[in-house]
Formats: C-alpha cells, structure tokens, sequence
C-alpha cells in the first residue's frame, strides 16, 4: 500500500521536485541548495512532514519536496500580476516592498475585501501562483490579514497541542494551504513532547497532532 501510495505522489507531482530530509529546517533547505546546485532564493519548497522517531533515541526529522523556480527576470511577479488584474473585474491596485530576498505585495484598492473571502482564498493563491513565477520569494498581505491569520493559528494550534498533551490522543486538523501548515508545525513544535506532520497530497493537506512518546 505504501508503495502505491509512493508511485501514485511521483506521477502527479513536477518531475523536478526532490524530496530532501534532515533534523531541523535550516539544514535541509542547506542539503537541498547542495543536491540542487542553486541557492534558496531559487528554491521553492513545502514541509511534507515534521516528526520525531524513535530508534532507541528520539530524532527529530523534518522532510520537505523542493523544486527549482523558473529563471524569469527581477519583474517577473509584477508583470504577470498586471497582466492578470487587467483581465479580472476587479478594482484591486497594489504596492510592492523589497526586504532581503523577500518580495511584498500588499493589495489595496476598494474592491480589496473580496480577496479576503474564504478566510483570504483568493490572497493566497494570488501568493502562491506568483511564487511560481517569480524568482524571489512573494508573500502577499491585504488589510494586515497575514498577521492575524498567524495568530488565529498560533492560537489554535498551541490550544489543540497542549489538549492532546493532557490526553495522550491524537487530533486532526482541517485541510490547509502550505502557509498555513508551516505556521501550525512551528507552534505545535513548541510545546515539549508534542509532534506534527501533514497527512495527504497536494496542494491542500491535513495536519495531525500528536504525543511523542518515550
């Protein structure tokens, strides 16, 4: 069955994505950059799984798919959001900040609340079809969404952690973007003996809570 599974995820997935494992983030992005031959700034990448094994000691591991962006120009984002907002009935205009090797934008305009929609539906996906073209990595913000998803979620995933601390149970979480599990394992794993991981495939997963058992 998990072999199956295996083959079906290697079909649907970008023929260039590579899946890399290491015991904190920092060093499997830095494997990734190696094995890739590209720096982060070109890399694209997902937490597929964040847990704790057990082989006499307890290890930590952290699995993420990464893949190379597309080598397009400084403008690349600008431009095909331009290109895009001209084609929506949409009255949205934007403003662009430049901070490392980070890009801003930040919607405004008076049609701006619609991105909000379905807890910021249409905000991230504007986010996450940019960061496909881009060669810097984009995070869009719209009516200081961003930070009080973060802590909407910090919230709830410290509140869900510190329940399956006290009965030893398992939970599941609803279906979540990238964004959204990136901000879940960081807050779980900040509760002592608590571990997460995602469950599914695609864009969209699910994330479990779990006890780290001795």
């Amino acid at each position: 069955m998990e072999k199956n599974e295996k083959n079906n995820s290697q079909n649907d997935s970008n023929p260039q994505e590579q899946e890399f494992k290491g015991r904190n983030l920092e060093d499997v992005i830095s494997l990734a950059e190696h094995e890739m031959k590209l720096t982060r700034e070109q890399i694209n990448y997902e937490i597929v799984a964040e847990k704790t094994k057990l082989f006499g000691i307890r290890r930590k591991e952290i699995v993420i798919r990464a893949w190379p962006k597309r080598a397009q120009g400084e403008n690349a984002a600008t431009e095909f959001l331009d290109q895009t907002l001209e084609m929506l009935p949409l009255n949205i205009t934007y403003h662009t900040k430049k901070k490392r090797d980070m890009l801003y934008i930040i919607f405004e305009g008076p049609d701006r609340h619609l991105l909000l929609r379905k807890d910021g539906a249409l905000l991230l996906a504007f986010q996450h079809l940019l960061n496909k073209v881009s060669p810097k990595k984009v995070q869009t913000d719209c009516d200081f969404f961003r930070q009080k998803k973060e802590q909407e979620l910090k919230d709830h995933a410290q509140y869900v952690a510190q329940r399956v601390q006290e009965t030893g149970e398992k939970e599941i979480l609803d279906f979540m973007n990238p964004y959204e599990r990136r901000i879940i394992h960081v807050a779980v794993n900040q509760i002592q003996g608590i571990t997460s991981e995602s469950i599914g495939d695609g864009f969209l997963k699910r994330m479990k809570i779990i006890p780290v058992k001795d």
